[in-house]
């Protein structure tokens, strides 16, 4: 269940990243305002679940352009930096604005998706929802970068000065990748927060950027199956860890160093090559 809610902001984090080149820690704060976004509208104003989704993508589309406006005219680490401080504001603001947000002590009772009248409530019946959500995204993902902006997106991430001399627009290209990045992690925070009920400023907590930025890389940034791939196994892998608790998350960590020293392309690349090397 979680591997398909954290799948739409990896892979928005997978666009920005792996195929426009730009290092962005900004996808859990989008993530986060859109999990409160669509609870706020659902709670305060009554809407279903089914316009709260998409109105939470496109409130995050939105707060993503002015942000993105002056950030992509910086360096590489200033750029970094940036996100890094909208990720901090965020959780600042969530915390703060009690009157809004009810601070630490969170949003309850978040209402769950209805169908013909009937809530969603079993896990069985969200994970269906959850699935379709995440296969509209990856169809959408694949198009975007199977498309000429695709293209442009990787000619620019390869080399953008001689991108930006055959006339691409640099500006306008990572533009649209970001806000289309903000928009899959706002979708992936309305799912989280209609599936766990519960929310509060924990959301905008750095792991779950971590978590991203473990499925991206060691998954294989700039790939498809790479970020589908490392989905599964970067959050399968810590639950399966559970039986030796004290020592998780150590194990855990040493995998992903062995992972990121080993395979420092992503695990999908790395069994790709694998299978083409295989004798016939």
């Amino acid at each position: 269940m979680l591997s398909l809610v954290y799948l739409l902001p990896a892979l928005g984090l997978n666009l920005i990243y792996g195929y426009a080149g730009l290092l962005s820690l900004a996808e859990g704060a989008f993530f986060g305002i859109g999990a409160y976004a669509s609870a706020l509208l659902a709670l305060r104003l009554g809407w279903p679940f089914w316009l709260a989704f998409p109105a939470a993508g496109l409130a995050c589309a939105l707060l993503a352009v002015p942000m993105a406006v002056p950030a992509l005219r910086l360096r590489s680490y200033s750029f970094v930096m940036v996100t890094l401080g909208f990720l901090v504001i965020s959780e600042s603001v969530a915390k703060n604005w009690i009157g809004l947000t009810r601070g630490d002590m969170g949003l309850i009772d978040i209402p769950r998706p209805r169908l013909a009248g009937a809530a969603l409530a079993s896990v069985t019946a969200f994970y269906y929802l959850a699935l379709a959500a995440a296969v509209v995204a990856c169809l959408g993902f694949r198009a975007v970068v199977g498309s000429a902006a695709g293209r442009a997106l990787i000619a620019l991430r390869d080399d953008e000065t001689l991108a930006q001399a055959y006339g691409l627009d640099a500006w306008r290209f990572k533009l649209a990748a970001f806000v289309l990045a903000a928009l899959l992690a706002g979708l992936g925070g309305s799912l989280y927060a209609h599936y766990t009920s519960v929310l509060d400023p924990s959301v905008f907590d750095v792991f779950h950027t971590l978590t991203l930025m473990t499925i991206v890389f060691g998954g294989g940034a700039g790939t498809f199956g790479g970020v589908l791939l490392g989905t599964g196994v970067f959050l399968f892998l810590p639950e399966a860890l559970r039986v030796t608790p004290q020592w998780r998350m150590v194990v855990y960590g040493l995998l992903l160093v062995v992972f990121v020293v080993r395979l420092p392309g992503g695990l999908g690349p790395a069994l790709a090559g694998l299978a083409r090397r295989r004798p016939r």
